[in-house]
């Protein structure tokens, strides 16, 4: 996939305030900025994410990629929903999404999960129609699960998988990352700043490290003279990663995100961050 610029930086649309009504604003403003890339998903807020994406950003369709995700079905009373990876199911939901992004086509559709005990098959079965159809340019999966991930590269043609990635979560170092490198897979990375830990908010436990080790990753990204530019530079310079979705609620949050990219970070740098702490490993989701 031709992911954005700049500096390979996704707008993360999750962040969006459902109750403000600076959002169309708020996109604009990021397409404006230069960053041409926007992760939503049906799921999010009813489908209200996926209507506030297509409002803001139909003007601008053929300069913007914009990413969504399937699999999850909310329940008629709208209280509760249940996995369903069904290739009937996918067909199905995919126009609804098309109708409130206020577009023909998808750029990335991507899978909100899976499990081994998924029809995996018939899913790949369901992105291929709607690829064929035009309805989508690419497909991928959201997941963290290596096993999942692998059977994915075996059976499909997928372009890209999202998973968590940080300098507080480095378990797709172990495996994922190079996996997907040597099949020409690109990931797309989310949580990447830790909740925020990596930037300014207080440690706590987080991923098996203790609220001291997260502690001590805060202050040697302080170091850095800038924690959001580091944390974003550490995952982009895998060369698996084509872009880091960071998620954006308001223009000070925006202009921050935009400022950051306009600084290096040192590579020797990046590499003490990355001697901080022992990364961790997934010990389950195998």
């Amino acid at each position: 996939m031709n992911l954005p610029e700049p500096r390979n930086i996704g707008f993360g649309c999750m962040s969006l305030d459902p109750k403000s009504s600076d959002n169309i604003e708020l996109l604009r403003s990021a397409v404006d900025k230069g960053i041409t890339f926007f992760d939503t998903a049906d799921l999010y807020d009813k489908g209200w994410n996926e209507e506030i994406v297509g409002k803001a950003l139909s003007p601008f369709r053929k300069r913007v990629r914009i990413a969504t995700k399937v699999g999850n079905e909310w329940n008629e009373s709208g209280t509760d929903w249940r996995w369903n990876p069904s290739k009937e199911y996918i067909l199905k939901t995919v126009d609804k999404s098309l109708e409130r992004l206020q577009t023909d086509y998808i750029d990335l559709y991507q899978l909100h999960g899976g499990t081994l005990d998924d029809p995996i098959d018939e899913t790949i079965e369901a992105f291929e129609i709607l690829k064929e159809q035009g309805k989508i340019l690419n497909y991928g999966i959201s997941s963290i699960r290596p096993n999942v991930i692998e059977e994915w590269i075996k059976r499909s043609n997928m372009s890209s998988v999202m998973m968590q990635y940080s300098l507080l979560d480095r378990r797709p170092e172990e495996e994922c990352l190079d996996m997907l490198n040597k099949s020409d897979i690109s990931v797309i990375t989310r949580g990447t700043l830790a909740k925020g830990m990596l930037i300014d908010k207080p440690a706590k436990e987080y991923l098996g490290y203790s609220e001291q080790e997260v502690k001590l990753m805060q202050k040697a990204v302080s170091k850095t003279k800038n924690s959001l530019s580091a944390s974003i530079q550490y995952v982009n310079k895998h060369p698996a990663v084509e872009s880091a979705i960071i998620g954006i609620r308001t223009m000070e949050q925006l202009d921050e995100v935009i400022k950051s990219q306009s600084v290096t970070i040192p590579s020797e740098m990046l590499t003490e961050l990355s001697e901080v702490l022992k990364p961790n490993m997934y010990e389950k989701h195998r």
